[in-house]
């Protein structure tokens, strides 16, 4: 059978579960005072690819003997969502990818991930004392986490072939205290140098586990929330001297790695937001108005490796 990609699925599954087991007992770190999650509200959305050789005469000749509906896919993960008893979407998507896997023996391979639906807490009174409401939730539109898996089947059983986790769509602008001279000067040159400029960047930040099955259990040993790695960000990003972007990623990436030993790898997808200087000076102000930047816009990838801490340290 040659090596071909031949895998189909259901995208945008969407599954909410209210009162999930509470995640407690997360590694305490300085840049944040997240210690776990509620779950009071657990919201997720989910895409799903599903391979396996048996599936091939179902694109060659339209035989549907073996293939389980995508809207199949849809009701088994929505459902098996009330049958977890973890606290994690990383164990989630752990746990129903196992069960596809053990449902249907044509599958060969899962792949699943899913974006947290994330919903914040309102304020209430009660017994005339503002507080928390335990009922009434506002759905977010900021940062999100997310997490892939990956399992194959094998003939000693089932393999866990990729997990990732991560923090999409963060957004951070520092006003003041970064820089960006030195670059090269050449006839295509048009951007000033300057030595104090805001900065806006965009973040998606992805880790990867030393040892993954500890952490996609259900009671899962060492996970790392993404509310902690967003406050490792906005710490590193004030207390840093932003020469560069590319510096400033690889700075919080050695500040992830010190604080988690149990992380293997930080992979950034950044992109450069800064606004457009429209008023320079205001008088008795050391204020000044911005714009939206013009496109494009400039992007950096990286992965942050455990060596590069080690060296980091030997210096």
């Amino acid at each position: 059978m040659p090596n071909r990609v031949m895998y189909y699925g259901k995208g945008e599954v969407y599954a909410y579960r209210t009162y999930g087991t509470p995640l407690s007992s997360v590694q305490q770190i300085p840049e944040s005072t997240v210690n776990g999650r509620e779950n009071i509200l657990f919201g997720l959305n989910c895409h799903v690819a599903i391979g396996g050789n048996q599936f091939l005469s179902s694109f060659t000749e339209g035989d549907n003997q073996l293939v389980v509906a995508t809207d199949s896919m849809k009701n088994f993960i929505q459902r098996h969502l009330a049958k977890f008893k973890g606290s994690t979407i990383d164990g989630f998507l752990y746990y129903v990818a196992n069960q596809f896997l053990k449902t249907y023996p044509q599958m060969e391979t899962v792949q699943i991930t899913a974006d947290e639906i994330p919903f914040l807490p309102t304020n209430c009174i009660e017994k005339h004392t503002l507080q928390a409401s335990s009922l009434v939730f506002k759905k977010s539109r900021n940062e999100k986490s997310f997490a892939t898996i990956e399992v194959a089947r094998e003939d000693n059983g089932i393999k866990l072939i990729d997990h990732r986790s991560g923090i999409k769509d963060l957004q951070l602008i520092k006003i003041s205290g970064n820089s960006f001279v030195g670059f090269v000067q050449d006839q295509y040159t048009t951007l000033p140098e300057d030595s104090n400029r805001p900065l806006f960047i965009y973040l998606n930040i992805n880790w990867k586990y030393q040892e993954p099955r500890d952490v996609v259990v259900e009671n899962p040993n060492g996970f790392v929330l993404a509310e902690q790695i967003s406050d490792i960000a906005s710490s590193v990003f004030h207390v840093l001297d932003t020469n560069s972007i590319q510096q400033l990623i690889y700075q919080i990436g050695l500040k992830i790695l010190e604080r988690f030993p149990q992380l293997s790898e930080v992979e950034f997808e950044s992109q450069n937001r800064t606004w457009e200087t429209v008023v320079e000076e205001i008088p008795h102000s050391k204020g000044k108005v911005y714009t939206e930047p013009r496109p494009p816009y400039g992007f950096q990838r990286f992965v942050v490796l455990r060596e590069d801490l080690e060296r980091e340290k030997s210096y």
